[in-house]
């Protein structure tokens, strides 16, 4: 098993890495809040290890044997925060801390144990796809809110897990994975988006629908005829 430590860098990395190449040194530092020097001597270590590739001035990527680690990480992760909001009834803006320090206490017979008791769920509070135990993750077509035009109906199906205030916000306004969102006008310039959500209107900021992943709504008396359209 791993240590605490280089699980923290082999989840960091792997948050940082999706739809990059590569992730920067700085990037690591910030993300952790820890001093560069200290990510320059963990990368090393984890290299050795054979669970990172590093290329001075260029980043770090995750090795299969890495990646394989943080997956493995991420599906305990992940049905923690299912378990602790669906059996102990905790708000899903403050499960992803409790989460992060059950992870490095449990085992895979536990996880497994945890996945049974869940029904083998797929996804989590946030909408996250909770990987296999050997290592699938599902994937789906989803983009951010922020590239909807306007006029579109879309749904919401995942959200950030990482910033309980955002979390409360989202939830205030019953943003939740599975609302659908129609987008009444997107301002220029980096301008927020005005959408409807049920019979309201809210006005979101840029990095905010930035940070929310959406598919097309299908029309469920016509569904060809929607796929048509988009």
């Amino acid at each position: 098993m791993t240590s605490t430590s280089v699980q923290e860098y082999l989840q960091a990395i792997y948050r940082l890495q999706t739809g990059h190449e590569s992730v920067s040194t700085t990037s690591l530092s910030a993300y952790l809040e820890v001093k560069p020097a200290s990510v320059t001597g963990m990368i090393r270590k984890l290299q050795r290890q054979g669970l990172v590739e590093h290329v001075p001035y260029q980043g770090v990527t995750l090795t299969l044997e890495g990646g394989k680690e943080a997956l493995r990480l991420l599906r305990i992760h992940r049905l923690w925060e299912l378990f602790l909001t669906k059996v102990l009834n905790m708000s899903w803006d403050e499960v992803h801390a409790e989460a992060h320090l059950l992870e490095h206490a449990t085992s895979d017979r536990l996880a497994d144990r945890l996945a049974e008791f869940l029904d083998h769920p797929e996804i989590d509070p946030h909408g996250q796809p909770i990987p296999s135990r050997e290592g699938a993750l599902p994937t789906r077509d989803s983009f951010p809110l922020s590239q909807a035009d306007e006029g579109q109906t879309v749904t919401l199906v995942e959200v950030p897990d990482v910033d309980p205030d955002l979390l409360r916000y989202l939830g205030d306004l019953a943003l939740y994975p599975g609302a659908e969102i129609q987008v009444l006008a997107v301002a220029p310039f980096d301008g927020p988006l005005t959408i409807r959500l049920g019979e309201g209107k809210e006005v979101l900021g840029r990095r905010v629908a930035d940070k929310l992943l959406v598919t097309y709504t299908v029309n469920k008396e016509n569904p060809e005829e929607a796929a048509k359209d988009q």
